[in-house]
């Protein structure tokens, strides 16, 4: 029988597909159908910098309206509930309380600070590790690239030194070079890698002629870079590789293990296909490892990385020269009429 077990940040998994960051964690009953189905941990969903900056806002104008207190006022001090990253925090450790799978707190902030306090506010709930999502959008002509990558660095090693448990770090591909910063990351001791960041971009409606903002699931191929940047990728770093973005089947997880990862983040399949998808993912896996022979994720992991195969062009030029060579083949998929 197919073992599925996997190492991810140095955390044993029983198997490598992950709940990836999402809304999907706001309701326990489908946490329990998924552990149940066998999910192998869980990513809560993401507490932004700008939950931390509004509440704290918003503290400072309801202390600053008891200034002038008065002796007929019916109340003395500010009705505060629990709201932004406070309920955020509770939230996650009755999750953490609730389910026997490691779970990974998700922060996404943009001032050291921040980083910093609710590195450490996640890590005291009791979670077993944490992930950063490092997200750059440059907003003035003079800020430079290597400024960006340079305060990303410094955003890693500060949340590195403030926690003990593992750090993993949800990058975009949108560098120069993206290996040379994920190698400088690796460097800085992060202890995984999230393929890539999904971003949630702002659509034009051209009757309203106004911004708006489309929520859409995943494609089934948007793994597709993910794959290339784990081949290149596998067996050059320290910290652990993770695919996220696309994968729906038993073949697209595959697929991101033959390249080199070690676990995968799913999401849109579950929102697709329910949580008994997790369990279908998994017999897939199983069969076709019992079919190739395959005993454990190690076998084939990484063996169509570009360090494993003997093929030197395949992560070269020299492949995408030889696909447009072999273009005209497209019109036997769609015949023009």
């Amino acid at each position: 029988m197919a073992d599925l077990s996997t190492t991810y940040m140095g955390i044993p998994l029983k198997n490598p597909l992950i709940l990836g960051a999402s809304n999907l964690v706001m309701k326990p009953e489908t946490i329990k159908q998924l552990e149940d189905a066998g999910i192998a941990a869980i990513v809560y969903k993401s507490l932004f910098e700008e939950q931390v900056q509004l509440e704290s806002l918003q503290l400072s104008e309801e202390l600053g309206e008891y200034e002038n207190r008065f002796a007929e006022m019916s109340r003395l001090f500010p009705q505060i509930e629990h709201a932004g990253p406070k309920e955020h925090l509770i939230r996650l450790k009755k999750l953490k309380e609730m389910v026997k799978v490691p779970v990974i707190g998700s922060l996404n902030a943009v001032y050291e600070p921040t980083w910093v306090e609710y590195a450490r506010e996640l890590e005291n709930t009791g979670i077993d590790a944490l992930e950063i999502n490092l997200y750059a959008i440059p907003g003035y002509f003079e800020v430079t690239g290597h400024y960006l990558e340079e305060k990303q660095l410094e955003t890693v090693k500060a949340v590195k030194q403030a926690v003990k448990i593992p750090v993993s770090v949800k990058i975009s591909p949108f560098y120069t070079n993206t290996l040379n910063f994920i190698k400088q990351v690796d460097e800085a001791g992060a202890d995984a890698y999230v393929l890539f960041n999904r971003f949630f971009q702002p659509e034009i409606d051209p009757e309203k002629e106004e911004y708006y903002y489309p929520w859409e699931l995943t494609n089934p191929h948007d793994h597709m870079l993910s794959l290339r940047y784990a081949g290149l990728l596998h067996g050059n770093l320290d910290g652990s590789i993770c695919i996220s973005r696309g994968l729906y089947t038993a073949d697209d997880v595959i697929r991101a293990i033959l390249a080199g990862a070690d676990a995968v983040q799913i999401v849109s399949t579950i929102y697709k296909n329910h949580p008994p998808v997790v369990k279908e993912i998994l017999e897939g896996i199983s069969a076709w490892m019992d079919r190739k022979g395959y005993t454990t994720l190690a076998n084939f992991r990484g063996k169509l990385s570009r360090k494993q195969l003997k093929d030197p062009f395949v992560y070269q030029r020299a492949q995408y020269v030889d696909i447009l060579a072999k273009s005209d083949s497209i019109f036997k998929k769609y015949p023009m009429v």
